[in-house]
């Protein structure tokens, strides 16, 4: 039942069971820092100020033939990109626009969403004020609209320009063939050629004359407002499912990272769960401080059981913490030569061990070095017996065996010796309070 030498001390793992079981023994820690990140999370909702939503949708419409267009399939089925289009809305030059028909010098940023597969903008705008929001997100949707209009128009200017040089520069090109023509004998080569110039230029001047005619005709239908903002009833921001539910998740993981530290750092033995979790050594049995029949008699079929030979070593952590006590009661319960270790030879004669943990008092430092102690002089470890808080004297032995004295406690003869030592380990069981 003693453990390989090198056997690690089990710390905490990964699995949840073990997680689990880690927070339970924190629970107290874990809890405080549970309701202090709900209590700031409350904090904060309390403290921060009111805010409102109020939001306007634009149906953005084509303009002209400078629009950025997108190729319609079967995901975009929408000929404008409405992305970029969203920058626009967000630009600074709206946002100036915006703040002159308010007749502010700065409002606050706007938020500009485009719904899948639509040609829609979403414009929001939030502020301290209902009445502010609202008119906000009216003025960035008009000034969005109203750029998209002035843009269209310069496009429109421009385009027109250059379609009437390209028609004056045709029609001058005309005079000047016509001019040629006359000059020329008919059915020459020079007149043919001339003939067939003016037909061209002709054919390009009309072109272009119904061109021009249908930029001066465009009107210019940059989109409208579909959805117009109204001040809303109640604010969205602060929201308490939101900052209370941050602040317990935050105060969750701080709980949980806290109750691994302090786990981590704190080896004091106050179970003897403790025991077998951080030092990886059996418990045999768990004393209380007034004593129990019943545990003492199964600690005893333990010790017996698992002794490999006649001699048994009780060691005390901290030095002779309970000693004495689970020491007489295994001398008095059981046929083991019982050492407490007040002799300088018992290490050596020892054939198991059994060490005494105090909880409350002893680390599991301690306990680990105890162990390490017995491995390095071959002495397997049975178990751990712990004790709550100092134990009391020793019970009064079992009826028909003697109670021998501690320093070399003896049930009985040990094999292989000679007959003056069974003489004088006769003597001993005749005569309790005598050492041997």
């Amino acid at each position: 039942m003693s453990l390989p030498p090198d056997s690690p001390p089990r710390r905490s793992g990964t699995d949840l069971g073990e997680h689990l079981s880690l927070l339970r023994r924190r629970r107290l820690l874990f809890a405080g820092f549970l309701l202090a990140g709900g209590a700031a999370g409350l904090g904060l909702q309390w403290l921060l100020p009111p805010a409102y939503t109020a939001t306007t949708q634009v149906l953005v419409a084509p303009v002209g033939a400078q629009e950025q267009s997108n190729q319609v399939t079967a995901r975009q089925r929408e000929p404008l990109n409405l992305d970029t289009e969203a920058q626009v809305a967000q630009s600074a030059v709206v946002a100036a626009r915006a703040a002159k028909l308010l007749n502010a010098t700065e409002l606050e940023p706007v938020e500009v969403t485009v719904p899948p597969n639509s040609a829609v903008l979403t414009i929001s705008v939030t502020a301290a004020t209902a009445t502010g929001a609202a008119a906000q997100s009216r003025a960035y949707a008009e000034a969005y609209l109203a750029n998209r209009t002035a843009g269209a128009q310069a496009a429109l200017a421009l385009q027109q320009r250059v379609m009437l040089a390209k028609l004056r520069q045709v029609n001058t090109g005309l005079d000047t063939v016509t001019e040629e023509l006359s000059a020329l004998a008919r059915g020459s080569a020079e007149h043919t050629r001339a003939l067939h110039r003016q037909s061209v230029l002709i054919r390009q001047a009309a072109s272009l004359t119904l061109k021009y005619d249908a930029l001066k005709t465009t009107t210019v239908t940059p989109g409208s407002v579909i959805s117009e903002a109204v001040p809303p009833e109640e604010p969205s921001s602060p929201s308490l499912p939101l900052h209370l539910g941050t602040g317990l998740m935050l105060g969750l993981l701080a709980g949980a990272a806290a109750a691994q530290v302090r786990d981590r750092l704190d080896t004091l033995l106050r179970t003897p769960a403790d025991v077998e979790r951080l030092t990886g050594l059996p418990v045999v049995a768990a004393l209380p401080g007034d004593g129990d029949a019943r545990t003492l008699h199964d600690l005893a079929s333990a010790v017996i059981a698992a002794c490999p030979g006649r001699r048994l070593l009780v060691t005390g952590v901290p030095a002779g913490h309970g000693v004495s006590r689970v020491a007489g009661a295994l001398a008095a319960r059981t046929p083991l030569s019982v050492l407490d270790g007040s002799d300088v030879g018992d290490l050596t004669r020892a054939d198991a061990a059994v060490l005494t943990a105090g909880l409350g008092v002893a680390t599991a430092e301690q306990v680990a070095e105890a162990a390490r102690r017995l491995r390095r002089h071959h002495v397997p470890v049975i178990g751990v017996v712990t004790t709550a808080g100092e134990p009391p004297a020793a019970p009064d032995p079992a009826p028909g065996r003697p109670h021998p004295s501690l320093g070399k406690l003896v049930a009985g003869p040990e094999r292989g010796t000679d007959p003056g030592m069974a003489s004088l380990a006769g003597r001993s069981r005749r005569s309790p309070g005598t050492r041997s």
